[in-house]
C-alpha cells in the first residue's frame, strides 16, 4: 500500500495541536489563579510546576504532558490503513511522536511558548517502544535521587534511550535508531541554559516535596 500523506499530515496536525495543551498553563490557571509562566523558571513544563505549585500540581501536569505524547502516537497510526510494524508505520509513528514535542514545545494555545518536551517525548517513548521508556525512567529515578537536579535527570535518560534500543534490544531498525538519536539530541538543545547552569554549578535542586529555588 502507498503512503498515505494526506491522512499523515492531517495526523501530525492533529498530533502537534494535541501536544500543544498547555497542561501546567491551564492547570494553574484553573485550579490556582496562577500562570507558572510568571514565576519559578517561567518554563511551562510539570517541573516548574512541581517547583511553584508542588506536587498536587505538579503530578496531574506531568501526567497530562506524558498522555498527551502518548494517546496520538498510540491511536492514529491505527487509523492509516498501513500494515503494523512495517517501515511506513514505523515512519508516521516517529513523525507524530516529533510533532507532540514540538507541540509542547512551540504551543499554540499558549503564545508558542511552552516547556522543554521531556514528559511528551517520554510518552511517545512509550508508545513506540515501551521497554525503551521503563528503561529512561530508570535512569531519571536514579540520577534524579543521587543528584537532586532534575536537568541532569532528563539529560542522562535522553542518552540512556539510543543506548537502549542499540546495546540491550539490539534495535536495527535505521528508522528507530535514528529516532532516538534525534530525540536525544532535542532534549539536549531545549537543556542548553541548563547544561551551562550544571557546568558552572549553578543549576538549581529539587527537594523531594516538589519545590525548590528556582532561576529565570
Amino acid at each position: 500500500m502507498s503512503f498515505p500523506w494526506v491522512y499523515s499530515i492531517l495526523a501530525m496536525i492533529v498530533a502537534y495541536l494535541f501536544g500543544s495543551i498547555p497542561s501546567s498553563v491551564w492547570w494553574g490557571r484553573a485550579f490556582h489563579g496562577i500562570d507558572v509562566r510568571e514565576h519559578g523558571s517561567r518554563n511551562a513544563g510539570a517541573t516548574n510546576t512541581f517547583r511553584v505549585l508542588g506536587w498536587r500540581a505538579g503530578l496531574p501536569v506531568l501526567l497530562l504532558d506524558v498522555a498527551k505524547g502518548f494517546i496520538p502516537v498510540r491511536l492514529l497510526p491505527n487509523f492509516s490503513g498501513l500494515e503494523p510494524d512495517t517501515g511506513p508505520w514505523m515512519w508516521l509513528r516517529v513523525a507524530l511522536v516529533l510533532a507532540t514535542v514540538i507541540g509542547h514545545l512551540y504551543p499554540v494555545f499558549a503564545g508558542f511558548k511552552g516547556g522543554k518536551g521531556v514528559a511528551t517525548s517520554l510518552g511517545g517513548v512509550l508508545a513506540v517502544h515501551p521497554g525503551a521508556a521503563g528503561i529512561c525512567v530508570a535512569v531519571f529515578t536514579l540520577v534524579f535521587l543521587a543528584s537532586r537536579y532534575v536537568s541532569l535527570g532528563s539529560l542522562s535518560a535522553a542518552v540512556s534511550f539510543p543506548l537502549a534500543m542499540l546495546l540491550l534490544f539490539q534495535e536495527v531498525s535505521p528508522v528507530k535508531i535514528g529516532f532516538a538519536i534525534l530525540l536525544c539530541l532535542l532534549v539536549f538543545y531545549t537543556h542548553r541554559e541548563n547544561i551551562g547552569r550544571l557546568w558552572r554549578g549553578q543549576e538549581n535542586r529539587m527537594d523531594l516535596a516538589g519545590r525548590g529555588r528556582t532561576r529565570p
